[in-house]
């Protein structure tokens, strides 16, 4: 098993209303675990991520995470 801090921001934030702005949370997930595996076990629909930071850098959903990771989970933006 390893251990990521995850952070959910802007409207993914609604789907784990207990935590507190750029608070993060600790998920345990099998060995070998992607960016998009860990969005699926969080319970998040897919098409509301749209990017994922391991580590400060931009990766897709079959990035494979590691134990310690930090990641970020962002929604799509809108404006003008």
């Amino acid at each position: 098993m390893i251990r990521v801090n995850v952070k959910v921001f802007a409207t993914l934030r609604r789907y784990y209303p207990e935590l507190g702005i750029g608070e993060g949370m600790d998920v345990e997930l099998p060995d070998g675990a992607t960016v998009g595996q860990l969005v699926q076990h969080l319970g998040l629909p897919a098409d509301h991520v749209r990017v994922a930071f391991v580590n400060g850098i931009a990766r897709d959903d079959s990035h494979p995470l590691a134990d310690g990771d930090e990641v970020g989970l962002f929604p799509p933006v809108g404006g003008g």
